[in-house]
């Protein structure tokens, strides 16, 4: 799905904040990818937990490997716990991905109960459960349920490209939620533009307000 710049939270964005409205000029509309399958990716998100992502891309072509291709529960469960130590998975994460399976297998976590749960409700199951904390069930909320008010401000690279668009370093969760005040309730929307400059390589340049942008093509 597209998001073009004539959405109506495009433009909210824009009337509301100088700086994003050039970011999001400048790069113009962008595609957001649906996730439809939530147990994968709860498993890839706690993989990710605390690593780059080019390391934890690695583990996950690994696990996919080893799912023949198609991370479900019974294909983790087959890879079992030793295949996950394989791939180069601490034996926390292992835990953490084994807490998963009890968990949806239980009836504990329920996926399709989320769907029409509000923000915090959601958040607050996921963290139930062992390994899952703010920044994993952010993700959820943003690129699986597509919420429109998720401001990650525990994610690395959502703080980079904030710290560049408003050159500052002051990256408090107190400063960062008083500036974002602004962008709700569509947060999320600004939020994938400042993963949008940190892919393109635009934090690599100084932010100019009245300057045209680098690197982006």
């Amino acid at each position: 799905m597209e998001i073009g710049l004539d959405d109506r939270r495009i433009r909210y964005l824009s009337d509301k904040d100088k700086r994003l409205a050039k970011l999001i000029h400048t790069i113009g509309p962008i595609k957001v990818s649906e996730h439809n399958d939530d147990f994968a990716f709860i498993v890839c998100e706690i993989i990710g937990q605390m690593l780059s992502n080019k390391v934890a891309d690695v583990m996950i072509d690994r696990l996919a490997e080893q799912c023949d291709g198609n991370i479900t529960i019974e294909s983790v469960k087959n890879v079992g716990t030793d295949g996950l130590k394989a791939i180069g998975l601490s034996s926390a994460k292992v835990s953490y991905i084994q807490n998963v399976l009890v968990a949806v297998e239980t009836g504990e976590l329920d996926f399709d109960d989320l769907r029409d749960k509000d923000d915090d409700v959601v958040v607050k199951k996921l963290k139930k459960i062992k390994g899952i904390g703010n920044w994993t069930a952010k993700m959820y909320l943003l690129f699986v349920l597509r919420r429109d008010n998720v401001l990650p401000y525990e994610d690395g690279a959502f703080i980079q490209g904030y710290k560049w668009l408003y050159n500052t370093t002051d990256l408090s969760e107190e400063s960062v939620k008083k500036r974002c005040k602004k962008w709700e309730p569509y947060s999320s929307l600004a939020a994938r533009y400042m993963y949008k400059a940190v892919d393109y390589g635009l934090t690599k340049y100084p932010f100019h307000l009245y300057k045209d942008l680098e690197g982006i093509r």
